[in-house]
């Protein structure tokens, strides 16, 4: 009777600890659609969990102004997020660099129509642009930078999406817009083939992976060690391959000095 009821105690406090089990939010900045991003992450979270033992729920947000609100916020306990943002909310609410894509630079490009006879930045005097929003870091800040340092004139456009901006440019709605190398490489190549790329910014350290700064340390290391060895199996080779990346490396705060030494201040910061 005595073995029956400790193992009848063991079982429930089985139950107890799964269903106590901690689930965290993981959020990734909405370039793209909230499905496609779903559809892209969610394997990736899915082996990261099994990897970590850690589970990662997958989150993200209408548009980036709101996941901007949802980071400062500290709402979100993973978080994916562009280099001007870590950069801000390393500082508030104290976001923690876990890693970032290996042997990979950042860099904005301007997209236009293919047939369109735009060759030079004064054909984008006076324009209306496509941007995702305002502190997209090398989708929308970057390009303008170059566009103010020529004294190019411009009425910005923020459609939400770095798929919405080449979408807009594809359908002759406007003239051009501002996005990144990796997510026109991923956008719909119906709406890619229609589009070449005009200018390419320089290179930066690229999208942060980071946990807030409440995150227990043994589970943030667990997901960060999950980052970095993702691409040591075929299957973590074949998710990253996924979202156009060619591995993830451990990253330090100070990984985004080079960023921080621009001085943006799109966010008040």
């Amino acid at each position: 009777m005595k073995i029956r009821i400790l193992l009848l105690l063991c079982l429930c406090s089985g139950f107890g600890s799964v269903a106590q089990a901690k689930e965290y939010t993981f959020g990734i900045v909405p370039q793209q659609s909230s499905k496609k991003l779903a559809r892209l992450w969610g394997p990736v979270l899915k082996k990261l969990s099994e990897d970590s033992g850690v589970t990662l729920k997958f989150a993200t947000a209408k548009d980036i102004p709101t996941f901007e609100q949802r980071l400062l916020a500290g709402e979100y306990d993973f978080a994916y997020m562009n280099p001007y943002h870590f950069t801000v909310y390393n500082k508030v609410p104290g976001y923690i660099a876990l890693a970032h894509q290996r042997n990979k630079e950042i860099k904005g490009i301007i997209v236009v129509k293919k047939e369109n006879s735009i060759t030079d930045f004064s054909d984008l005097n006076s324009q209306p642009l496509a941007f995702p929003s305002p502190a997209a870091f090398a989708a929308t800040i970057l390009p303008q930078a170059q566009l103010n340092k020529l004294d190019i004139k411009f009425d910005p456009k923020y459609v939400s999406s770095h798929d919405s901006v080449y979408l807009a440019v594809a359908r002759g709605l406007l003239p051009a817009g501002g996005g990144i190398l990796r997510t026109f490489n991923n956008t719909d190549p119906a709406v890619r083939d229609q589009l070449r790329i005009f200018w390419k910014s320089d290179g930066f350290t690229p999208h942060a992976f980071a946990a807030h700064p409440d995150m227990p340390a043994q589970d943030r290391m667990r997901v960060a060690n999950a980052l970095s060895t993702l691409e040591s199996t075929e299957v973590g080779m074949a998710l990253l391959s996924s979202l156009n990346f060619k591995g993830i490396q451990p990253a330090e705060d100070k990984d985004w000095d080079d960023v921080r030494e621009l001085q943006i201040t799109a966010l008040g910061d």
